[in-house]
């Protein structure tokens, strides 16, 4: 071969490695510990054990739609690896779940754990080790601060917001209310606490009557109801996980305390809350909330609750279709599959957070119509609208318009 061809040769190929290189940096994969090619390994910590082991079904829930994820080629062609372990919702067992979760089993991040003292006692080592902490399962106002915490995010709307919602209603329709509150002695039911307070304004001094703690190591409330009872309070705050929840319904109704009842979101699951309670003690108590109700006829025809059917019959047929849990699962968990479809081949940690702190008004089939979600860099509060609902019959009736948490106090 002539050496003006030979030289020719060399720069084609020269030119084609060249053009190949740099059209790999352009689509170069990244990957940060817990991703691959071929897998996403994701962490999660639940209270499958304990007294919020109500709340374990949202972690099979969640397993269960992995596997239609899986089952439907993964993710950008990744199929996910769930690590889920228990906590029985005690922070010490957390802090061992998380540092097993990111040092022996190296997980990508640690999504929807549970708990508001579960995640705090594990916020800090999380973001020093930066390590998303992302879509917690509480609505403790503290998980939108991105400035102190980079790598925690919340989810649903926060405590606070919720009771300023709460709060607007009784300043309203019974102004000179005398309020009795039952909390649980922690973050979570502080929250709360302080979000009523605000919400009320200077009234809230002369309104609430009494503020009472119980701890989750109590084995009955009861004591505490007849208790407050007894200071003739009639409205009634109940900030309580959902197996005190149905204890305190129920001996309310035993000892025939009728107040405004106001029950917190978390605790209105109809399947683990309303049900066992009993539905008669459970007539006309006033919640809120930001997903579809399975058991309100009113979603009969709606697309998203049929795809919801078609998830729990193909992959979930164990799962109690009226557990709020459930649901409650089954849309954190599309959020996040959103998150990691827009992180594309970039897997590492800051672009997860960068990802989920880019959401743009997402519809969910099983949020409530109107409800969106939205996050940005400076506000990790991905959901912050709600509305307001009444126990009547066997199901919740939702009334109202959709109030967004940003509620002035």
């Amino acid at each position: 071969m002539p050496a003006f061809q030979l030289r020719l040769a060399a720069f084609s190929a020269a030119v084609a490695v060249l053009g190949a290189t740099s059209s790999g940096a352009l689509a170069q994969k990244k990957y940060d510990t817990g991703a691959t090619d071929t897998e996403i390994k994701i962490g999660n910590i639940m209270p499958y054990s304990g007294p919020a082991s109500a709340y374990g079904v949202i972690g099979s829930t969640e397993a269960a739609y992995f596997k239609k994820i899986n089952a439907e080629g993964g993710i950008n062609g990744r199929k996910i690896n769930f690590v889920s372990y228990d906590d029985a919702y005690s922070p010490p067992k957390t802090v061992e779940q998380a540092r097993k979760l990111v040092e022996s089993d190296e997980v990508l991040f640690i999504f929807n754990p549970l708990g508001t003292p579960p995640n705090s006692a594990i916020q800090k080592y999380m973001n020093t080790k930066k390590v998303p902490q992302l879509f917690v399962a509480t609505g403790a106002t503290k998980w939108n601060d991105p400035k102190e915490f980079p790598w925690t995010m919340g989810w649903q709307p926060n405590y606070q917001s919720e009771s300023r919602i709460y709060a607007k209603y009784i300043l309203k329709e019974k102004p000179n209310a005398k309020i009795a509150v039952l909390y649980q002695n922690d973050d979570y039911g502080k929250d709360y606490l302080k979000g009523l307070k605000d919400g009320l304004g200077a009234k809230a001094a002369s309104m609430i009557i009494v503020e009472e703690s119980y701890e989750t190591s109590e084995p009955s409330i009861d004591g505490h109801i007849v208790k407050l009872k007894s200071l003739n309070a009639d409205v009634f705050f109940n900030v309580t996980t959902p197996k005190f929840a149905a204890q305190a319904i129920k001996k309310m109704a035993e000892i025939e305390w009728k107040p405004l009842h106001f029950l917190n979101n978390v605790s209105s699951s109809i399947g683990s809350v309303m049900k066992p309670a009993g539905f008669e003690a459970s007539q006309n108590i006033i919640s809120s909330n930001y997903l579809k109700d399975t058991s309100d006829p009113q979603w009969k025809n709606d697309a998203g609750m049929n795809a919801f059917d078609e998830f729990l019959t193909k992959y979930f047929p164990e799962g109690n279709r009226v557990d709020a849990s459930v649901m409650y699962a089954y849309t954190v968990t599309q959020g996040l599959v959103h998150v990691l479809k827009a992180c594309g081949d970039d897997l590492t940690r800051e672009n997860v957070m960068k990802q989920a702190a880019s959401i743009k008004g997402l519809e969910l089939g099983g949020l409530l119509p109107g409800i969106k979600v939205n996050t940005s860099a400076t506000d990790f509060a991905p959901i912050s609208q709600l509305q307001l609902m009444k126990f009547k019959g066997e199901k919740w009736d939702l009334f109202g318009d959709i109030i967004s948490g940003d509620v002035g106090g």
